[in-house]
């Protein structure tokens, strides 16, 4: 919930200047979308999110055919809503560190929904990594991938916010348009 962090921020229970978001699969929409939309956080990582609602909406599989329908509206009557909610469609607002994993055979959030926005960030000049796991679906499932996601998240935020880790990670991705700290 949004309202939760506005409240944090007013309140000063925080520092404002070191706020993550990170979730998958619609929760990575939310990400996304509010790393191009608003600017609550200072970094976010989504697992195998979506970034392009009319993209999903045409391609998705059958089981979740009609989920963004009732959610968003009817095709092709409401395309502008898919358009207009979609962060890919706005991705040259994209100004926050923002970081990718993904599953190479993920059939409901394909890979494309994050290299896309990913290629947005680097464009953009955004510090950003993309993580394509083979073998992994949407959501995943392989304990050593799930550690690597946790590690590598971390890894990012440090690198980000300038922090030191109390352990050194293992093979961490490269972190592309990272700012120079020194």
């Amino acid at each position: 919930k949004l309202w939760f962090f506005r409240w944090v921020r007013r309140e000063d229970i925080v520092n404002e200047n070191r706020l993550t978001i990170n979730n998958g699969s619609t929760g990575g929409y939310t990400t996304m979308a509010t790393m191009v939309f608003k600017k609550y956080f200072n970094a976010g990582v989504s697992y195998y999110g979506v970034s392009d609602l009319l993209g999903l909406a045409k391609h998705t599989h059958k089981f979740e055919s009609q989920y963004l329908t009732k959610m968003i509206g009817k095709l092709p009557e409401d395309e502008q809503i898919y358009k207009d909610r979609s962060p890919l469609c706005h991705a040259n607002q994209l100004q926050c560190p923002i970081g990718f994993f993904q599953g190479s055979e993920d059939f409901v959030c394909p890979p494309p929904q994050s290299q896309e926005l990913y290629n947005a960030a680097l464009e953009n000049g955004v510090a950003t990594f993309y993580v394509e796991y083979e073998g992994e679906a949407h959501g995943f499932r392989k304990a050593v991938n799930i550690q690597r996601c946790v590690s590598n998240e971390i890894y990012f935020y440090s690198k980000i916010f300038g922090f030191e880790l109390a352990d050194e990670t293992k093979n961490p991705p490269p972190i592309k348009n990272l700012p120079d700290k020194s």
